[in-house]
């Protein structure tokens, strides 16, 4: 059994947050695990404005609820700091990794003594004053407030699909990560670093997963018409197909007059169900619990990883 809530942002004040969750639970809506001891972790959703303090106080206002909810790690989702209106606006609002609001987030780590996985932070590029680019970064900040891992996003989204009316070109503006990073060592298990559009592409997840993922991540900001048809087919297969959990916080909603973002921030276990969703619509988080024997007893039944050639039989048609 897992626990599965969704916890919807009540501005008044947190215990009506926490109103919330207790009256969905007598509801039915929330299964508990026989262990209390699992860890939690919290999947979130918002919907990210230009405004960088209404944001910081969006995101604060969830990873309180998930701490009073038992979670130990928070994710929140790619352009979690702001969503630009435009290009320009994206780049004057971006900031540097020792920056205001990376410092913000690992003084709120380091008071509740929660991990957080801060997908698609807009951090200025390295030649940031001769060319004005940046990364789209993925940091995880431990409980002592230590950023111990930044994963720059290397699949970047340039797509035209007219037919859909979505047209965003990512790379005039940022810059391709140039590696995969390590996964990272988390209260709640081993987690594999990617950022949205990532998704898309299985041999990061494979890679991932051969160096010890027991949970993927892929912060997000899909659109409407592709979190539609492809959202959940995707995460659900990462998860098939690795048999890890996949976590992916999600932008909701209208983040300006020019853009608006699909929701639906999912948990999925290694069996490929999902365990958790925030839905199309509010802001709010999902708590879940992993469960790595349950990861172990899916690789036990179903040996996959056992079961692959080597690389050479692969490229056999090559």
């Amino acid at each position: 059994m897992r626990l599965f809530t969704a916890l919807r942002e009540r501005k008044p004040s947190l215990a009506a947050g926490l109103l919330a969750l207790r009256s969905k639970a007598v509801l039915g809506q929330t299964r508990m695990s026989s262990s209390s001891s699992l860890p939690v972790a919290a999947v979130c959703q918002m919907t990210a404005t230009p405004d960088k303090e209404a944001n910081f106080s969006s995101c604060r206002r969830l990873v309180e609820q998930a701490k009073e909810g038992g979670a130990c790690m928070v994710f929140l989702p790619e352009g979690f700091d702001y969503i630009g209106s435009n290009r320009e606006e994206t780049l004057e609002l971006s900031e540097s990794l020792d920056g205001d609001v990376i410092s913000r987030y690992s003084h709120l780590a380091r008071k509740l003594d929660m991990w957080l996985s801060l997908g698609g932070f807009h951090e200025r590029g390295h030649d940031w004053k001769t060319d004005r680019r940046i990364y789209n970064s993925h940091i995880i900040i431990n409980g002592q407030g230590e950023m111990v891992s930044v994963y720059r996003k290397t699949h970047l989204f340039d797509v035209e699909l007219t037919s859909k009316g979505v047209s965003l070109k990512e790379s005039a503006f940022t810059i391709p990560g140039p590696r995969l990073v390590p996964p990272v060592q988390t209260p709640i298990g081993k987690v594999g670093l990617g950022v949205c559009y990532d998704l898309r592409f299985p041999e990061l997840s494979s890679a991932l997963q051969r160096h010890g993922a027991e949970i993927l991540t892929y912060p997000s900001a899909f659109t409407v018409a592709t979190g539609t048809a492809h959202w959940e087919v995707l995460l659900r297969v990462r998860a098939i197909e690795t048999q890890c959990f996949v976590l992916a916080a999600a932008q909701v909603g209208a983040h300006h007059a020019k853009r608006t973002s699909y929701g639906h921030a999912l948990a999925v276990d290694p069996w490929g169900e999902v365990i958790g969703d925030c839905g199309g619509s509010d802001v709010g988080l999902t708590l879940v619990q992993i469960d790595l024997q349950r990861l172990q007893d899916v690789r036990r039944d179903m040996p996959v990883q056992q079961h692959r050639r080597d690389k050479d039989f692969y490229r056999s048609l090559d």
